[in-house]
């Protein structure tokens, strides 16, 4: 499949599919998206000094992680990182995206290298606090029983991968969350929040980021019966 970088409203770089006239991030802004959806609607809910285990669905360019590692090393939180990813982006594409200038982290180059260079399917240790692993797997078959805390669902929109956001997919998070755990998605498609509610989520619409009216974030019901 083709794939093109492209330069987003705030100036960092996200990557185009022509045949499917879809993006990675929001055309308004990929930096701003991703602190938008997933740090201040996600992670921000976790205190300073906490360990974690994050599960991103849709790795993606990487720029969730890095984002994640910056803020992880700012409030002085432990991090243990999944991204799943169907299609990886080969390396010189990801070289090119240039997230660590945009993010104006450049001393962090030595993590980032780490970050995106790691075998996909073996653990890595970025820092004492901040562990990675990339599984290159499809999403629907990812299986799990409460062993993460907090999950980014990134996947491409439900126009050109509808199954992504389905029921079947939602219950498979609800499963890996532990009780009170967190998902947020940019999304706030009707279905997609009626999917979630159904399989447990207690489901909240919230401002979305540039570009987009509202997104989504759901929290594991302590009280649900199994």
């Amino acid at each position: 499949m083709e794939r093109r970088i492209i330069k987003t409203s705030d100036g960092s770089s996200s990557v185009y599919l022509p045949d499917w006239d879809e993006n990675y991030h929001s055309k308004h802004g990929a930096i701003q998206e991703a602190y938008h959806v997933f740090i201040k609607n996600g992670l921000d809910l976790f205190a300073d000094g906490s360990h974690l285990a994050i599960l991103e669905m849709g790795f993606g360019t990487g720029l969730n992680c890095i984002i994640t590692f910056l803020e992880a090393k700012r409030r002085s939180l432990k991090i243990d990182y999944t991204g799943l990813e169907g299609y990886p982006l080969d390396q010189e594409m990801i070289n090119d995206l240039d997230h660590l200038q945009q993010l104006k982290a450049q001393e962090e180059q030595l993590a980032y290298d780490k970050i995106q260079k790691a075998d996909w399917n073996s653990p890595i240790v970025i820092t004492p606090e901040f562990k990675v692993l990339k599984q290159e797997i499809m999403f629907e078959n990812y299986s799990a029983t409460e062993v993460v805390d907090l999950i980014y669902f990134d996947a491409f929109g439900a126009r050109v991968q509808p199954e992504l956001w389905t029921e079947t997919v939602f219950k498979k998070m609800y499963e890996a969350l532990r009780s009170n755990g967190i998902i947020v998605t940019y999304s706030a498609k009707g279905s997609v929040r009626r999917a979630m509610q159904t399989v447990g989520f207690q489901v909240e619409r919230l401002p979305g980021p540039p570009g987009k009216r509202e997104m989504l974030r759901g929290v594991k019901s302590q009280n649900k019966e199994k």
